[in-house]
């Protein structure tokens, strides 16, 4: 099955809006503690213990990998602004902004004429993005209901 790139779009989308909403659900909890005092709590409480450690560090190297390739894709593709991506991943969620930026890559594929396109997706390919995606709207749900 062939993606187009409005396809892309619509999950790009939806995708960025519930990972926004997950994280600030969690991250709301700091907001009393003042800019200094949330920043300060949060980062300490990624220290809490193994997992939290483990999964904080694996996310800084994604994300750097992931900043890598954007900063590399937006200077190929002539997208202005790639930066704001970057430092809005770091103060809002990464896993918000960089949907936005593969939406907006994808409007930069299209007006460049490329080849805007997906690519494609076997049965097995679908049933396993629906399965993490389905693993990772309940955990979003656990973690707001805690």
């Amino acid at each position: 099955m062939t993606i187009s790139s409005k396809a892309l779009c619509a999950i790009y989308g939806p995708i960025g809006l519930l990972a926004l909403v997950a994280t600030w659900g969690n991250n709301i909890h700091y907001l009393g503690l003042g800019f200094l005092g949330a920043n300060r709590q949060f980062w300490e409480d990624t220290l809490a213990n193994p997992a939290s450690r483990s999964i904080t560090v694996d996310m800084f190297f994604l994300g750097l990998a992931v900043f890598v390739w954007m900063i590399l894709e937006a200077r190929r593709l002539r997208m202005r602004g790639v930066w704001l991506y970057l430092i809005f991943g770091m103060l809002l969620a990464v896993s918000f902004t960089v949907p936005l930026f593969l939406i907006n890559r994808e409007r930069a594929l299209a007006a460049l004429g490329a080849q805007a396109g997906g690519g494609s997706l076997q049965p097995i390919d679908a049933a396993g993005l629906a399965a993490i995606g389905i693993a990772a709207g309940t955990y979003s749900v656990v973690t707001l209901l805690r």
